[in-house]
């Protein structure tokens, strides 16, 4: 009784005891050690510029590695991501570039992307697809319309199409402009979306009856369907999310340059990965928090700045990035393999551990 009671009021326990916590606090420690570590190698690294900087490319990183998360979660994965983060881009782009106010191309380029996300949606769960060929195909398909919208061609300056002062107001909103500026430190606008985002999808995620119902179709999409769950519906929302998200962080991409790129968002399917699966979500499904997202996102872009800041090429960089991902992909199918579980988005075969989360619900 008196063990019981020490557990409901020992803060530190009540911590260790939220899902997934566990996982983010071993990444935490592992950021830190890296931090250290290039620091060591360069005194530079904590400078109050460079820490700036350091955040703002965070940002778009941790963005798309919330969309990829939630999609994960549910036990699936999107391909599409940098591919809508390219459409968004040159969308956006082109219709300014054609004398379109920002406050009209931004509505009609988000609704263009969430349409990307319910067709995902629509394939993987209504239709059976496998998620890894259902999002293949729409990440070929919102690539071809990123080329297409501007007849295969980057686009000009924004500038050229609304006039410096609109495009400055753009720019400035999604990535040049400062919150705060202390010194040599700013905060970025572009940090500031992301960490908005972060704050209101991790509330929708650990607080609402719809993130009980995302953890519950990646745990077991058979008990969830018998608890009442709409699984349809649940998924192609995740899939929405995600689009939604990918577009945010392809109109920071537009901003960053001035203009829009044909191959922007090339490989940030990988980085949302990454920076998911770093922080702890499970390619399983149904394990995994925000937090351990934006650990997670920290982690990829410190070690990018950090292997830039001591010199090392980026083919070297590339490489050892990419057996991260792979050992931490492989550390938690190990762990997790007690339960026979595969992913789904391998195939429609994927199996389901024993239990159920009715009880949750």
């Amino acid at each position: 009784m008196q063990q019981t009671k020490t557990t409901k009021t020992n803060p530190f326990k009540r911590l260790l005891a939220k899902r997934g916590m566990g996982q983010v606090i071993t990444v935490t420690f592992g950021l830190i050690i890296l931090c250290v570590v290039f620091q060591f190698f360069n005194r530079n690294f904590f400078s109050p510029a460079n820490l700036g900087n350091l955040l703002r490319q965070i940002a778009p990183i941790l963005i798309i590695g919330i969309a990829q998360s939630f999609v994960l979660i549910t036990g699936n994965i999107d391909l599409s991501i940098g591919s809508v983060m390219g459409m968004s881009s040159m969308m956006a782009a082109t219709m300014m570039c054609r004398g379109i106010t920002p406050l009209l191309a931004i509505p009609i380029t988000l609704i263009s992307c969430i349409a990307v996300g319910i067709i995902n949606g629509e394939l993987v769960a209504r239709f059976k697809l496998p998620p890894f060929i259902a999002t293949l195909g729409t990440m070929t398909i919102a690539r071809g319309i990123a080329q297409v919208v501007n007849n295969n061609h980057n686009t000009d300056s924004i500038t050229s199409g609304i006039g410096r002062p609109a495009a400055d107001a753009f720019k400035n909103f999604f990535y040049y402009g400062r919150l705060i500026t202390v010194g040599e430190f700013s905060l970025f606008n572009s940090v500031v979306i992301a960490l908005v985002l972060w704050l209101a999808f991790n509330f929708l995620l650990s607080k609402t009856r719809f993130g009980r119902h995302v953890y519950a179709v990646g745990s077991n999409i058979e008990a969830a369907q018998l608890s009442g769950v709409n699984v349809i519906r649940t998924t192609t929302y995740v899939y929405m999310v995600s689009a939604l998200l990918s577009c945010v962080a392809g109109l920071i991409v537009c901003a960053t340059t001035g203009m829009g790129a044909m191959d922007t968002g090339n490989g940030y399917e990988l980085y949302a990965v990454a920076s998911s699966v770093i922080g702890g979500v499970s390619t399983l499904g149904g394990q995994g928090i925000l937090l351990g997202t934006v650990v997670g996102s920290a982690i990829w872009s410190v070690l990018q700045n950090g292997l830039q800041f001591a010199g090392a090429p980026v083919a070297i960089r590339n490489i050892i990035i990419g057996i991260i991902v792979v050992f931490s992909v492989l550390l938690d199918v190990l762990i997790r393999r007690g339960g026979h579980k595969k992913p789904r988005w391998l195939g429609r075969g994927a199996s389901t551990p024993k239990g159920g989360t009715a009880a949750a619900l």
